[in-house]
């Protein structure tokens, strides 16, 4: 064999090693975000989970209003992904308690009755006003003493919780929202921003997020910022000492 045909050969040895390394590298890769995100949502492969929602009352058989359709089909991609099945549940059906499986309650708290529940239980510094006779005031969230009133169309709030609590170890996961459009945008902040999120809460912890939807008239859930973690005034029941407007 000539000295060409061996640079030849090892070339070709080198280039196949380097190829079969980088494709391993990538798939650990890959295996190490994807038990981080089914960590993250407590969706291990083969496991269940529910998405509880709103019924559509305009219509005479059950059926989701159109966001939160849209959010739990955002929802949808990452649960197949993480190798869990899904069921749909409407908010005023009996279900189990929370913990044995991972829950997505999508909704406002002050109609869909289980998710006005996980907010007073799960989130006792978080209360949401149901407004008066006239419907003036419904959906405002007070946290921390700070009231966040929407003015539809032009700025709405969203919470973004993930939660651990009762049996079992699996979160439950709320977006709980002024309007329809507020509870899409949440869900797709989630999806979005899910590998951030899970570096940063991990496994195992819990947060609050204060999200604000703005100019959905205009936008629909695409412009979103976050306003503020509001965890730890969230979760103690001593978070609201005064009261005052957003900003």
């Amino acid at each position: 064999m000539d000295d060409t045909l061996m640079l030849l050969t090892a070339a070709v040895a080198a280039l196949v090693v380097g190829l079969a390394a980088g494709w391993a590298v990538q798939a650990a890769a890959a295996r190490r975000k994807l038990t981080r995100e089914q960590d993250f949502f407590g969706l291990p492969a083969g496991s269940e989970c529910v998405l509880v929602t709103h019924r559509d009352n305009a219509t005479a058989h059950w059926s989701i209003p159109r966001h939160d359709a849209l959010a739990l089909l955002g929802l949808a991609g990452v649960i197949e992904s993480c190798g869990a099945h899904p069921e749909v549940a409407p908010h005023d059906t009996g279900l189990q308690g929370f913990g044995a499986r991972t829950e997505f309650c999508v909704g406002d708290p002050t109609a869909h009755r289980r998710l006005g529940a996980h907010v007073a239980n799960l989130l006792p510094g978080v209360s949401v006003h149901p407004g008066d006779e006239s419907g003036a005031g419904r959906g405002t969230f007070t946290i921390g003493g700070t009231a966040y009133r929407m003015e539809p169309g032009a700025v709405e709030y969203v919470l973004l919780a993930r939660l651990t609590a009762g049996e079992g170890e699996r979160p439950v996961f709320l977006a709980a929202g002024q309007r329809p459009v507020t509870h899409r945008a949440a869900v797709r902040h989630l999806v979005r921003n899910r590998g951030a999120l899970a570096r940063k809460y991990r496994s195992g912890g819990q947060f609050c997020l204060l999200l604000k939807v703005v100019n959905s008239q205009a936008y629909g859930p695409d412009v979103v910022e976050l306003v503020a973690d509001v965890t730890k005034a969230a979760l103690s029941p001593a978070g609201a000492k005064g009261h005052r407007a957003a900003a």
